[in-house]
């Protein structure tokens, strides 16, 4: 797994590529929780286009990064999850939890995008 992290304006995007699993959680788990708790970044969107899988320690991070931003009063998404990842979620009933977009773009347009389109 590889994680990368960039800026588009005043929004932290996380690329993440490679699967998330209890090997690899505790770096996607230091990262963000840096870019939230130190760094006070605004937004943070997680890229996860280049995800296949995410197995349950996977989605804890991610949940931990999503409490973490609610106390923070930060704002967290995904977009571009997989078929499988998404079925994750949806088994999980997480997805509702989340806010998740299908592309980068409608991710950094934020709440407003997801209203538009439905």
């Amino acid at each position: 797994m590889a994680i990368s992290v960039r800026q588009s304006s005043n929004i932290t995007i996380v690329d993440v590529v490679g699967d998330i699993t209890l090997h690899n959680t505790p770096e996607v788990r230091k990262i963000l929780l840096d870019l939230l708790r130190v760094k006070h970044a605004t937004r943070v969107v997680m890229n996860l286009t280049s995800v296949k899988y995410i197995d349950s320690a996977g989605v804890a991070s991610l949940v931990e990064g999503l409490k973490v931003s609610r106390e923070m009063k930060s704002g967290f998404a995904l977009f571009g999850l997989s078929k499988t990842a998404r079925e994750v979620l949806e088994l999980t009933r997480l997805i509702k939890v989340f806010e998740v977009y299908n592309t980068e773009a409608e991710a950094l347009q934020g709440p407003s995008a997801a209203a538009s389109t439905t």
